[in-house]
Protein backbone atom coordinates (compact mmCIF):
# COMPACT_ATOMS: atom_id res chain seq x y z
CA UNK A 1 0.00 0.00 0.00
CA UNK A 2 1.35 3.45 -0.98
CA UNK A 3 1.13 5.86 1.97
CA UNK A 4 2.64 8.79 0.06
CA UNK A 5 0.52 11.91 -0.08
CA UNK A 6 -0.51 13.17 -3.50
CA UNK A 7 1.81 15.95 -4.67
CA UNK A 8 -1.07 18.45 -4.70
CA UNK A 9 -1.57 17.81 -0.96
CA UNK A 10 2.04 18.60 -0.05
CA UNK A 11 2.79 22.07 1.36
CA UNK A 12 5.21 24.62 -0.03
CA UNK A 13 8.52 25.08 1.79
CA UNK A 14 8.76 28.61 3.29
CA UNK A 15 11.77 30.30 1.77
CA UNK A 16 13.40 33.65 1.07
CA UNK A 17 15.35 34.91 -1.89
CA UNK A 18 17.71 37.83 -2.45
CA UNK A 19 18.07 39.91 -5.60
CA UNK A 20 21.46 41.49 -4.86
CA UNK A 21 22.09 44.56 -7.03
CA UNK A 22 25.45 46.24 -7.53
CA UNK A 23 26.01 49.95 -8.20
CA UNK A 24 25.71 49.34 -11.97
CA UNK A 25 22.26 47.78 -11.54
CA UNK A 26 23.50 44.27 -12.28
CA UNK A 27 22.25 41.25 -10.37
CA UNK A 28 24.34 38.66 -8.53
CA UNK A 29 23.86 35.07 -9.70
CA UNK A 30 25.65 31.98 -8.48
CA UNK A 31 26.03 28.71 -10.34
CA UNK A 32 24.69 25.79 -8.30
CA UNK A 33 27.60 23.50 -7.47
CA UNK A 34 27.68 20.55 -9.84
CA UNK A 35 25.22 21.99 -12.37
CA UNK A 36 25.97 23.19 -15.85
CA UNK A 37 22.99 24.21 -18.02
CA UNK A 38 20.56 26.59 -16.32
CA UNK A 39 22.39 26.19 -13.05
CA UNK A 40 22.46 29.91 -12.22
CA UNK A 41 20.24 31.43 -9.56
CA UNK A 42 20.01 34.20 -7.00
CA UNK A 43 20.67 33.36 -3.33
CA UNK A 44 17.73 31.68 -1.64
CA UNK A 45 16.98 29.31 1.19
CA UNK A 46 14.60 28.14 3.86
CA UNK A 47 13.26 30.16 6.74
CA UNK A 48 14.19 28.70 10.13
CA UNK A 49 11.51 28.19 12.79
CA UNK A 50 10.72 31.52 14.46
CA UNK A 51 12.84 33.49 11.98
CA UNK A 52 11.47 36.60 10.28
CA UNK A 53 11.82 36.64 6.47
CA UNK A 54 14.14 39.69 6.41
CA UNK A 55 16.46 38.04 8.95
CA UNK A 56 16.41 34.82 6.91
CA UNK A 57 17.32 36.79 3.77
CA UNK A 58 20.33 38.37 5.50
CA UNK A 59 21.40 34.97 6.87
CA UNK A 60 21.11 33.32 3.45
CA UNK A 61 23.18 36.12 1.92
CA UNK A 62 25.93 35.54 4.51
CA UNK A 63 25.81 31.76 4.07
CA UNK A 64 25.67 31.61 0.27
CA UNK A 65 27.55 34.76 -0.77
CA UNK A 66 29.80 35.20 2.27
CA UNK A 67 28.94 38.82 2.92
CA UNK A 68 26.42 40.96 4.73
CA UNK A 69 27.42 44.17 2.94
CA UNK A 70 23.94 44.94 1.70
CA UNK A 71 20.93 47.07 2.51
CA UNK A 72 17.33 46.09 1.87
CA UNK A 73 15.70 48.21 -0.82
CA UNK A 74 12.38 46.42 -1.23
CA UNK A 75 10.38 43.36 -0.21
CA UNK A 76 8.17 41.48 -2.65
CA UNK A 77 4.50 42.37 -2.34
CA UNK A 78 3.50 38.72 -2.27
CA UNK A 79 4.90 35.25 -1.76
CA UNK A 80 6.04 33.72 -5.04
CA UNK A 81 5.43 29.99 -5.53
CA UNK A 82 6.92 27.37 -7.76
CA UNK A 83 6.31 23.65 -8.03
CA UNK A 84 9.08 21.12 -8.42
CA UNK A 85 8.92 18.84 -11.46
CA UNK A 86 7.26 15.53 -10.54
CA UNK A 87 10.54 13.59 -10.80
CA UNK A 88 12.15 15.81 -8.11
CA UNK A 89 9.34 15.93 -5.54
CA UNK A 90 10.32 12.70 -3.80
CA UNK A 91 14.06 13.42 -3.72
CA UNK A 92 14.28 17.08 -2.69
CA UNK A 93 13.73 18.20 0.94
CA UNK A 94 12.95 14.64 2.00
CA UNK A 95 9.85 14.55 -0.17
CA UNK A 96 7.98 16.79 2.30
CA UNK A 97 7.27 19.69 -0.07
CA UNK A 98 5.82 20.21 -3.53
CA UNK A 99 7.92 23.34 -4.13
CA UNK A 100 8.67 26.64 -2.44
CA UNK A 101 6.77 29.72 -1.31
CA UNK A 102 9.32 32.53 -1.47
CA UNK A 103 9.42 36.03 -0.01
CA UNK A 104 11.97 38.01 -2.03
CA UNK A 105 14.11 40.96 -1.02
CA UNK A 106 15.92 43.36 -3.33
CA UNK A 107 19.18 44.46 -1.72
CA UNK A 108 21.84 46.96 -2.75
CA UNK A 109 25.35 45.51 -2.45
CA UNK A 110 27.44 47.98 -0.45
CA UNK A 111 30.72 46.09 -0.48
CA UNK A 112 33.38 45.27 -3.05
CA UNK A 113 33.51 42.22 -5.28
CA UNK A 114 36.38 40.95 -3.12
CA UNK A 115 33.90 40.74 -0.20
CA UNK A 116 32.04 37.96 -2.00
CA UNK A 117 33.23 34.61 -0.65
CA UNK A 118 31.58 31.40 -1.79
CA UNK A 119 33.69 29.27 0.58
CA UNK A 120 32.49 30.51 3.96
CA UNK A 121 29.95 27.71 4.54
CA UNK A 122 29.21 24.49 2.72
CA UNK A 123 29.35 25.96 -0.80
CA UNK A 124 26.10 25.99 -2.73
CA UNK A 125 27.66 27.90 -5.61
CA UNK A 126 30.87 27.08 -7.44
CA UNK A 127 30.99 30.29 -9.49
CA UNK A 128 29.33 33.71 -9.52
CA UNK A 129 28.91 36.74 -11.76
CA UNK A 130 26.96 39.97 -12.20
CA UNK A 131 24.33 39.91 -14.95
CA UNK A 132 21.84 42.30 -16.53
CA UNK A 133 18.41 42.19 -14.93
CA UNK A 134 16.69 41.23 -18.18
CA UNK A 135 19.00 38.21 -18.62
CA UNK A 136 17.97 36.60 -15.32
CA UNK A 137 15.02 34.43 -16.46
CA UNK A 138 17.02 32.76 -19.23
CA UNK A 139 19.78 31.68 -16.84
CA UNK A 140 17.66 29.70 -14.38
CA UNK A 141 16.23 26.22 -14.44
CA UNK A 142 12.93 26.31 -16.40
CA UNK A 143 10.59 25.57 -13.48
CA UNK A 144 11.83 28.71 -11.67
CA UNK A 145 11.51 31.00 -14.69
CA UNK A 146 8.01 32.36 -13.95
CA UNK A 147 9.17 33.50 -10.48
CA UNK A 148 12.22 35.21 -11.96
CA UNK A 149 10.10 36.91 -14.64
CA UNK A 150 7.78 38.21 -11.92
CA UNK A 151 10.75 39.50 -9.90
CA UNK A 152 12.21 41.31 -12.91
CA UNK A 153 8.83 43.03 -13.35
CA UNK A 154 8.40 43.81 -9.65
CA UNK A 155 11.92 45.03 -8.87
CA UNK A 156 12.84 46.38 -12.31
CA UNK A 157 12.18 49.99 -11.24
CA UNK A 158 15.12 49.70 -8.82
CA UNK A 159 17.44 49.25 -11.78
CA UNK A 160 15.56 51.20 -14.43
CA UNK A 161 13.79 54.19 -12.84
CA UNK A 162 11.77 54.71 -16.04
CA UNK A 163 9.71 51.63 -15.03
CA UNK A 164 8.20 53.34 -11.96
Amino acid sequence: MNTRRPVADLPYRPCVGVMLLNARGEVFVGRRAGMTAHGWQMPQGGIDAGEEPAAAARRELREEVGTDHAEILAESREWHHYDLPADLVGSVWGGKYRGQAQKWFAMRFTGRDSDIRLDTHTPEFDAWRWVALDDLPDLVIPFKRPVYQALVAEFGHLVRPDLR
